[in-house]
């Protein structure tokens, strides 16, 4: 048997494996000499059953994701529904001044959470002494349109926790600016919360909330002045 030459790495045999394809169609014999761990556990096992058991291993992994992938679509489908159903009943709602009760009744029937209120400023002066237009600071509305995103976490005593029927219960929170379309100033906003500290949490996803607050938004638009003109186009 020849020496190995020293100066031959690892690294010099795997390249050249790998840039010989037909290496082993030329010493198949080898194919059922190499023994190697079997990957589970101190028994020895040829090169191909390694490789099966490798394949089976990634099929495993594979058939995990595809389960996986398949709950998110149903959940996704369960969200899209619960978000139609909110939608129609908005569109079902008659009277103006009472669409911040509706929305808050639908979030938390639908999306079963504890707690929602909602709060709107710069109404029409038909709608100034609504409860959901009163008692709303100037830092609050200031803040809301700070946020270029929903704010999820803890409640740090914020001053719409206050607007809650149970400010104490609300260990985690998630506040959803309301505006007209993006980029403008919000007119009212929305809390959600709940006595789960991780409920609404800081690395949380804000896609569905920022699409409630589009929704919402665009409904609670009706409690704003509007000019002839608006009216008539």
């Amino acid at each position: 048997m020849n020496p190995i030459d020293p100066s031959i790495t690892e690294d010099d045999i795997a390249n050249f494996l790998a840039n010989t394809p037909d290496f082993f169609e030329r010493h198949a014999e080898l194919l059922a000499t190499v023994q190697l761990s079997s990957g589970h556990g101190v028994r020895a096992v040829s090169l191909q059953e390694r490789q099966a058991g490798l394949l089976r291993d990634k099929i495993k992994l594979l058939e995990g994701k595809v389960v996986e992938m398949i709950r998110h679509g149903q959940e996704n489908v369960v969200i899209a529904e619960k978000l139609q159903r909110c939608t129609r009943n908005l569109l079902l709602t008659a009277h103006a001044r009472e669409l911040p009760s509706t929305i808050v009744k639908e979030l938390k029937t639908q999306f079963a959470i504890p707690q929602a209120a909602i709060k709107v400023w710069l109404v029409n002066g038909i709608f100034s002494q609504e409860s959901f237009s009163t008692n709303i600071g100037s830092d609050t509305q200031a803040f809301a349109s700070s946020l270029t995103t929903p704010y999820c976490g803890v409640n740090s005593g914020f001053e719409a926790a206050n607007w809650l029927p149970e400010p104490a219960a609300a260990q985690s929170i998630a506040l959803v600016p309301l505006r007209e379309a993006p980029g403008q100033p919000a007119f009212g906003m929305l809390v959600l919360a709940s006595p789960d500290a991780e409920r609404f949490h800081a690395d949380m996803g804000t896609d569905f909330l920022e699409q409630i607050g589009d929704l919402s938004g665009a409904a609670l638009s009706r409690l704003l002045p509007r000019t002839d003109a608006q009216y008539q186009r």
